[in-house]
């Protein structure tokens, strides 16, 4: 190697149309607006087909950008895979799903789903959990309920309502005298069950007071809900307070001991803590009352090596040549640093869905704890933390492959409070700046990337009226080479995110695997 690699990641960070909703342009960031103009560069793209998702209409994500950061290939990813599964007809004949079905048959027991209900194609997908209810209700299923959590995340702000009502009119065409499909429980994403990286298991254990035990305030049905609440708290979707479906002051349905019940969100990190819960005997996150356990599955496993869940529908990509292994394979130590909320982004994403490291000799991973707290009250996140222990990192001259993730344009962004995360960019900025000057000093080339945008989008107008954006963008993303000692030249070319990972190997010195996509240097 001419030099040891450092890697910056700025979680949400892409290339806006330059408007009032474009963060990033408002934010004063003097040290990436440097870097644009005078080191090579180039734009990649981070959503849809170059990362694996079904059209280019899907928005890319933290997990399917890191897994094409990581590997250098583009597999196919969550949507997708689950849309093949359920076209081919192999879910269906699938063993769990057998397994969960013939439960409720035989031993009358409820069928339940539980997921995030939008067409945002990053955690689910409603097509998804539509044509699951539409199988069970062919093989006879006679008690089916919903458990649905509200977007406005992925897709815009305060749309639960269309999706509540295209589910309620598929149940009510699915349910007889002797069929029963309903909406049971429900609320916000960010407020119940879908909470990750144990950051906040009181989120976890909200969500099982409202699946499972059937407590909470009760409402009619989910509209009511939804109204009831925007009303009284003028909140948007994704932090809607948790309901409980009850039209005669009696709960429609709780998930009973015995129970079957499937998690259809495909997207790992927020869909492992709930599974933990139903699945593990020696749970101890919180009280789970008198449950003794359901027949529990999940879209996808979440955790290939932790095996979590025990059971699910769709079986995973197979990520195999992966960065880290072509740089252990070649020694090169390498150093992985995030906090909390981005922490499994640069070490499980970032190494295929695999858990754990591929050489502890070589691979050192360091996490810093975020704060319990929401992201527009402290838009600085972690991110002078970070900074700190990157610097030491460089410093100790122990790697020759550093990473680190600034969680703050994503995490910051998706509250949709444009001044935090003008505030939150500006922070990065600094933090770029820091390892800048600390990669000049201890003679570092710094690459400065992104895994897809958000803070460059924040605000969206349709028929003439324009309201907050909290989703992922599909704009590009910067790939910035900082290194004045070597004339680096980026190709002319179409790139995404799977043209990073052979850049860095050649950068190397190092051959790249044959199934891997082009270098752009």
């Amino acid at each position: 190697m001419k030099k040891p690699i450092v890697l910056v990641i700025m979680d949400g960070v892409g290339r806006g149309d330059g408007g009032p909703g474009d963060a990033v342009k408002q934010a004063d960031t003097p040290v990436l607006d440097k870097l644009l103009a005078t080191c090579p560069h180039t734009w990649l793209k981070a959503h849809g087909t170059a990362v694996g998702l079904p059209s280019d209409e899907d928005m890319g994500n933290s997990e399917v950008g890191h897994n094409a950061l990581g590997c250098g290939q583009i597999y196919a990813q969550g949507a997708k895979l689950v849309g093949e599964s359920i076209a081919s007809g192999s879910l269906f004949r699938s063993k769990t799903w057998l397994t969960l079905t013939d439960n409720c048959l035989k031993n009358g027991k409820a069928l339940h789903f539980l997921g995030l209900l939008s067409d945002g194609n990053v955690h689910s997908n409603i097509a998804h959990l539509i044509a699951m209810l539409r199988h069970a209700r062919e093989q006879g299923l006679r008690r089916v309920y919903c458990h649905i959590l509200l977007d406005g995340r992925d897709v815009p702000a305060t749309s639960a309502l269309e999706y509540v009502a295209q589910l309620e009119a598929v149940l009510a065409e699915l349910s007889d005298a002797e069929h029963e499909y309903k909406i049971a429980s429900g609320g916000g994403r960010m407020q119940i069950t879908m909470d990750r990286y144990e950051a906040n298991w009181a989120m976890v254990e909200a969500g099982w007071h409202t699946h499972v035990q059937a407590q909470g305030r009760q409402f009619p049905d989910a509209k009511t809900a939804i109204e009831t609440y925007r009303q009284e708290l003028g909140c948007i979707d994704q932090d809607l307070p948790a309901f409980v479906i009850a039209p005669n002051g009696k709960p429609v349905a709780k998930i009973e001991n015995g129970d079957s019940v499937i998690l259809f969100n495909f997207r790992g990190d927020r869909a492992l803590e709930i599974s933990q819960a139903f699945d593990r005997r020696d749970f101890d996150k919180f009280d789970r009352g008198d449950y003794t356990g359901v027949l529990y599955a999940g879209m996808l496993e979440y955790d290939g090596d932790l095996k979590i869940p025990a059971n699910y529908l769709v079986e995973p990509p197979v990520i195999k040549n992966t960065l880290t292994e072509v740089l252990c394979k070649a020694g090169i130590r390498e150093y992985a640093l995030s906090e909390t909320q981005k922490f499994g982004h640069v070490t499980y994403f970032w190494n295929g869905n695999r858990s754990g490291k591929v050489d502890d000799k070589l691979e050192v991973y360091d996490e810093i704890p975020s704060d319990v707290i929401s992201f527009d009250k402290a838009p600085a996140m972690k991110s002078a933390e970070i900074t700190d222990h990157m610097i030491a990192a460089m410093a100790s001259h122990q790697f020759e492959f550093l990473r680190c993730n600034y969680p703050n344009g994503d995490m910051v962004g998706h509250t949709g409070v444009l001044p935090a995360v003008i505030t939150a960019m500006e922070c990065v900025d600094k933090g770029v700046g820091r390892i800048l000057e600390a990669a000049k000093q201890y003679g570092y080339t710094l690459c400065v990337t992104a895994d897809h945008g958000n803070a460059d989008q924040m605000t969206e107008t349709k028929k003439g009226k324009t309201s907050v954006r909290t989703a992922h963008s599909l704009n590009p993303v910067p790939f910035i080479i900082y290194d004045p000692d070597t004339d680096y030249v980026i190709k002319d070319g179409s790139y995404g995110l799977a043209n990073v990972a052979p850049t860095l190997v050649r950068m190397m010195g190092l051959q790249a695997p044959d199934c891997w996509e082009q270098s752009m240097i």
